[in-house]
């Protein structure tokens, strides 16, 4: 069944609900096998809209499958964005409470603060690099709202891609002083290090890949804006966590950013 009008609602509905409840769902292509990636990006928008009628606001973009090996795995050939939230914004002193999720990864990213509005089709890593005041170590924890984790491409668009929270690290950088194409990363979970890796697997620089949600939403005739925080892409693959878990993410100049989590009280 193709998506009709009124139907994009009450998927907006079954996803919002699912993550203000914390509560698995099974996914919208089981339902609507047709859901295209274009009727799953309106979805998001809806859901962001949905969102923003709680007083949550808009403040940034995240990026996903930026990694080319990820894009092959999946049968795709470019990226997938969605949009971070004032509410999804978490602090490194502030424990995280495990049942605000269903079931949380933490994935290592770099952080772009970003001081001029850019839009366009012809966006160049260049142009990112010159609109940008800062970089920072970050960490996105992803919490799909789907079962076991499970879903088409369409799906996790439409369920904003995954996105449930993130955190910036305390040290901020400008671009022009470090190298950002080759950052060394370790990500470790209770001291014991889980993953490893370097800036360069996100789309081979992490401000290649912002140029690249800036020309996919240049289509649409949007773009991002100064004060926008934008999430560059995973650094490595994502690790799951649980109560009393601590990860700390440590890039190579650039510094580190941590959480930990907590059962409820």
């Amino acid at each position: 069944m193709a998506i009709t009008k009124g139907v994009d609602l009450e998927i907006v509905e079954y996803l919002y609900s699912a993550e203000k409840e914390c509560r698995e769902v099974v996914k919208v292509t089981d339902r609507y096998p047709e859901l295209s990636f274009d009727d799953a990006y309106l979805i998001q928008e809806k859901l962001i809209e949905r969102r923003e009628k709680e007083d949550a606001k808009k403040i940034g973009l995240k990026l996903g499958l930026t990694s080319k090996a990820k894009q092959q795995m999946m049968g795709v050939h470019e990226a997938i964005y969605g949009y971070l939230t004032d509410d999804m914004l978490a602090l490194e002193w502030e424990p995280l409470d495990f049942t605000d999720f269903i079931h949380p990864k933490a994935e290592p990213e770099i952080a772009f603060f970003i001081e001029e509005d850019l839009e366009g089709t012809n966006v160049t890593t260049e142009d990112v690099l010159r609109v940008t005041k800062f970089v920072a170590p970050a960490i996105e924890i992803i919490d799909s709202r789907y079962l076991n984790f499970k879903f088409t491409l369409a799906d996790v668009i439409a369920d904003n891609c995954s996105s449930s929270k993130f955190l910036i690290g305390s040290k901020w950088m400008s671009p022009k002083d470090l190298d950002l194409g080759q950052l060394g990363m370790v990500m470790s979970k209770n001291g014991e290090v889980f993953q490893t890796g370097s800036s360069a697997a996100v789309l081979g620089h992490p401000a290649t890949s912002v140029a690249w949600a800036v020309n996919k939403l240049g289509e649409v005739g949007k773009g991002i804006k100064k004060g926008d925080v934008i999430l560059s892409g995973a650094v490595s693959e994502a690790i799951s966590f649980e109560p009393n878990d601590t990860i700390l993410v440590q890039f190579a100049e650039l510094g580190s950013v941590t959480f930990s989590c907590k059962s409820s009280t």
